[in-house]
């Protein structure tokens, strides 16, 4: 077993940058400082707590150049996105701004005599493992409420992403927080089960895999730490007969392949109703031959290469099984930096496709898109429904009252109408069957985030 990390670059197959991973006797100092530093946090009131966090994000924040060019290197996105510091931004000052009212204790009715309440508590130290699709934004939708609510924090990023974490660090040490309760430690698979099993972690939250998931699940048996689990997904999209056709076909090109479709929201599969399909489909093919891939450190680059070869010949092995049953390519796009074993992968759009076909059932993660014909809601919905995940659906009509009533009857984690691939942090995030458990941002993130106490003085 190797004890060095490297993070290998799509752009060009070279080794970008390398770490060790951390020894048994780190990782035992760290849980040890985790301990120290919840008792010294635990003093400070949550408007205290505020303050340290708004210095981290702006540290953080004051990165970003330098962060760019990094996230193009690890894994591929292109600069010309800036990267993630908006929803960084936005779903951290939310989350710090809803903080004191979502943890302040929940009195209970008066009764006489009697003093009566429900406090919210940390509940230790809190682990985030975090992927490498976006470095910061799936880590910050744990990091900062889990610290707000008084816990620690042990970060273990993906080692395609390790970067992320140290620049995570580096924000929290200018901040200037308690050493010890940020942690960023680069760990494999087994020394991150090892910990999880240990019993020294309260609460993992962890994004990624469904198998990686049910290790996770495995590890923490019998520990009682609590999980929040973001897994796999398929999301689909349904744009229905009165649906603004020219608004649809744009916003679902870009949420099938911005990110190189590697976003967890990203749309992978989208059933148009009959009456508009043609329209669509011809729209949606002239749209997208503007996704052109190229260098994701040219300012003019849309789609990047995916994170590792393996991840693109995933989608390549979708799109020739489903040609191979009969679908038809529309965009075949022919790029020098496009073939078998590379990372570079130019979007494609399907159709004649079915749900005997992995492109339509089956996780892709990358920039390839089916789309059939429905010829009703009834058909549409049970359609999106046909399959092992849940997380988001987006229905496109100008009938938003429909639209709820469709998404009533969708088994997904997010109904959105009108639009797609986005985290509001005053909702909730969270997924149902395959996709996962618990739920991040919004009130209902610090719930997850901490444990009730209830408080029940008789007065004598």
């Amino acid at each position: 077993m190797t004890d060095r990390v490297q993070i290998v670059s799509p752009i060009d197959g070279r080794v970008y940058a390398e770490r060790n991973l951390a020894t048994g006797a780190e990782i035992e100092a760290a849980v040890a400082k985790t301990r120290r530093a919840r008792e010294v946090w635990g003093e400070l009131t949550v408007k205290e707590r505020a303050k340290f966090l708004e210095h981290f994000l702006d540290a953080l924040l004051g990165k970003n150049d330098e962060i760019l060019p990094e996230l193009a290197w690890q894994m591929g996105r292109p600069v010309r996105y800036g990267g993630e510091r908006r929803g960084v931004e936005e779903r951290s000052r939310h989350m710090i701004a809803i903080a004191e009212e979502s943890l302040k204790p929940s009195m209970r009715p008066e009764k006489p005599g009697f003093q009566r309440w429900i406090s919210r508590e940390p509940l230790g130290t809190v682990m985030v493992i975090a992927p490498w699709n976006y470095p910061y934004l799936t880590a910050i939708n744990s990091i900062v409420p889990a610290l707000m609510a008084g816990n620690a924090v042990i970060l273990k990023h993906a080692s395609q992403t390790l970067l992320a974490g140290e620049r995570l660090a580096e924000a929290f040490a200018a901040a200037g927080l308690p050493d010890g309760l940020f942690q960023n430690l680069v760990l494999n698979h087994e020394n991150t089960e090892k910990l999880i099993g240990s019993g020294a972690i309260d609460h993992v939250n962890f994004t990624g895999s469904v198998e990686g998931g049910r290790r996770i699940e495995r590890a923490a048996a019998g520990t009682f730490a609590t999980l929040g689990l973001e897994l796999g997904g398929k999301d689909p999209a349904y744009v229905r007969e009165d649906a603004n056709l020219s608004y649809a076909v744009e916003n679902l090109v870009d949420g099938s392949f911005f990110n190189s479709g590697q976003s967890c929201c990203g749309v992978e599969r989208i059933y148009v109703h009959a009456g508009v399909y043609d329209r669509f489909v011809k729209d949606f093919v002239e749209n997208a031959r503007g996704w052109t891939l190229g260098n994701p450190l040219d300012a003019d680059t849309l789609v990047g290469p995916m994170a590792t070869p393996r991840f693109a010949d995933h989608v390549r092995g979708q799109t020739l099984e489903a040609l191979r049953k009969g679908a038809k390519a529309h965009l075949n796009s022919n790029h020098d930096l496009d073939e078998e074993s590379s990372p570079y992968l130019a979007p494609e759009v399907l159709t004649n496709v079915n749900h005997q076909m992995a492109v339509m059932r089956e996780e892709s993660f990358g920039p390839v898109v089916g789309i059939m014909k429905v010829a009703d809601d009834a058909e549409a919905i049970q359609l999106m429904n046909d399959n092992p995940y849940g997380l988001t659906a987006s229905i496109w009509t100008e009938d938003l009252e429909t639209a709820a009533k469709i998404g009533s009857k969708v088994e997904t984690g997010t109904v959105f109408a009108n639009r797609c691939d986005y985290l509001d942090p005053a909702l909730v995030w969270t997924g149902v069957k395959e996709t996962g458990k618990g739920g991040a941002l919004s009130e209902i993130g610090y719930a997850n985030l901490t444990q009730p106490k209830s408080y029940h003085l008789k007065v004598v």
